[in-house]
């Protein structure tokens, strides 16, 4: 997400806050290059005019180009203005879900994503706020669109409204709404049709179901990957129904990011949640603060914290204590942690977290340090025995062959496996002799459920977390994460494999 983007703003930032003093003409030169930036992300033209003239306001005067740090004032100011254009006037996470049964609206056109996201919403709903959800599918024209809702309803533990054939939008809406307050439920989400443009149909039945249900939040749901074509879609819809929230989807696929930087210009509807993959936790708070700090470079520590949170367990983060306190760091502890990356976003989605890394994932995706990498150990792994995971040093090269040929790699990929795995079990032995057991335990617990709370965090929780996490997420990979809590070294076994190549 913003790739491309955050690739060129951090090239024009990178020389501004090199050079010492600022003149207006370098000011304005690098504007210039922020200004092609953001329409070859596909900005709306009127926001880039109107982005570039307000940052050219303040970062022009004395106050700048005569500071101690002019670099890092014009890259804070460049932050602030961006926070502006993508903030709305209320949390956007937070729902209008309140005397329930609460009726949630999804609009949208077929293939935006839409019943995927009502699923979404609804896990959401239910597992973090502890709501009682139930899901209705209005879309009566594209096939098995209601068993689809149905299904993903049973995996994400939510109910659905039973299917009965024949009826109308209208009088799936009505009976949705009888069920959802005699069935004690707290919120309703109901799911339209959509079509591959917008017609007069389109926008009659959703008006008309809008008008039976009186929904407490109308959220239109846009393909992000379309550009600007999401921010006229939505101008649209806006005009002739009336949202109260825009969710982007597939934003994970957008490097650009576009439409999510001229929607709140343009419409003046926020933008509530982002969709950034197909799983059904895969929906993200539109945070204004955090997506400037992805986009300039600054990573998302909250984003990080958040993904640590969800998937460690105390009891899990217990166990790993007390196994590297006592220096001990076999295979599954490796794969262990190889999976945990996986879990949290793979190799680009933490290192798009972690402050001043996001400019390195093209560097480390082209030394073949990325996903597939870790999903090749991982099989390297699996194919070992038990006693082998357990003990490597049984490796001998009859052995190597036969796992590297059961996980069809190359031998030369295991030893670089083993080498890794050496160099970390060495460092937990180190940390084990050194007591740092209470700096290990106090990191992972606070990434364990029931931890901190990350909506709530400040600067200085950020970086205190900051810190903790490297150390906590980085004991599988030499003691730090790159980019988290010292220098930007890579992990020695992943640096190992960058100088190879």
């Amino acid at each position: 997400m913003f790739e491309n983007l955050s690739e060129r703003l951090s090239g024009v930032f990178d020389r501004l806050t090199k050079q010492g003093a600022l003149s207006e003409a370098d000011v304005e030169s690098a504007l210039r290059e922020v200004r092609t930036a953001l329409l070859e992300a596909d900005v709306s033209l009127p926001v880039v005019r109107e982005f570039v003239k307000a940052v050219s306001k303040k970062a022009t005067g004395q106050a700048v180009t005569k500071s101690i740090t002019p670099g890092q004032q014009v890259v804070k100011i460049v932050h602030d203005e961006l926070i502006a254009m993508l903030a709305g006037d209320t949390d956007p996470g937070v729902l209008k879900i309140d005397s329930p049964p609460a009726p949630i609206l999804m609009v949208g056109l077929q293939g935006s994503g839409k019943t995927t996201t009502t699923a979404k919403l609804a896990r959401r709903l239910k597992d973090r706020e502890g709501k009682r959800v139930l899901l209705a599918s209005l879309d009566t024209n594209r096939p098995a669109a209601m068993e689809q809702l149905a299904i993903l309803g049973t995996q994400i533990g939510v109910d659905t409204l039973p299917i009965v054939k024949g009826e109308d939008p209208i009088a799936i809406a009505k009976r949705a709404k009888t069920q959802a307050s005699l069935g004690g439920y707290d919120v309703y989400i109901l799911d339209t049709a959509g079509r591959l443009h917008i017609d007069a149909e389109l926008i009659a039945q959703a008006a008309a179901v809008r008008d039976v249900v009186s929904p407490r939040e109308t959220l239109l749901v846009v393909d992000g990957l379309t550009g600007q074509d999401a921010v006229n879609v939505a101008t649209e819809f806006d005009a002739k129904i009336g949202v109260t929230g825009v969710v982007l989807t597939r934003m994970d696929g957008d490097g650009r990011g576009g439409a999510a930087l001229s929607m709140r210009a343009i419409t003046g509807k926020p933008i509530r949640f982002i969709g950034l993959g197909e799983k059904t936790d895969a929906l993200e708070v539109f945070d204004a603060n955090r997506i400037a700090g992805r986009i300039l470079g600054m990573g998302d520590i909250v984003a990080l914290v958040e993904k640590a949170q969800a998937t460690f367990e105390a009891e899990q983060a217990e166990r790993m204590v007390k196994r590297f306190q006592k220096g001990l760091f076999n295979m599954n502890d490796l794969r262990g942690q190889l999976e945990q990356m996986l879990k949290m976003g793979g190799m680009e989605g933490l290192m798009s977290m972690m402050p001043g890394m996001g400019k390195m994932s093209k560097q480390m995706s082209d030394a073949g340090m990325d996903d597939r990498m870790l999903r090749r150990q991982i099989a390297l792994i699996n194919a070992m025995t038990k006693k082998e995971r357990a003990n490597p040093d049984l490796l001998q090269a009859s052995r190597k062959r036969r796992i590297a040929a059961g996980a069809g790699l190359d031998v030369s990929e295991l030893n670089k496996l083993l080498k890794q795995h050496r160099q970390m079990a060495d460092m937990m032995k180190k940390m084990g002799k050194m007591g740092k057991g209470g700096m290990l335990k106090q990191a992972m617990s606070m990434m364990g459920k029931g931890g901190i709370d990350p909506s709530k965090m400040g600067e200085a929780d950020m970086a205190a977390a900051q810190q903790q996490l490297a150390k906590g997420l980085g004991q599988g990979f030499g003691g730090q994460l790159p980019g988290l809590g010292g220098p930007r070294a890579l992990p020695p076994g992943l640096s190992g494999l960058m100088k190879k190549k």
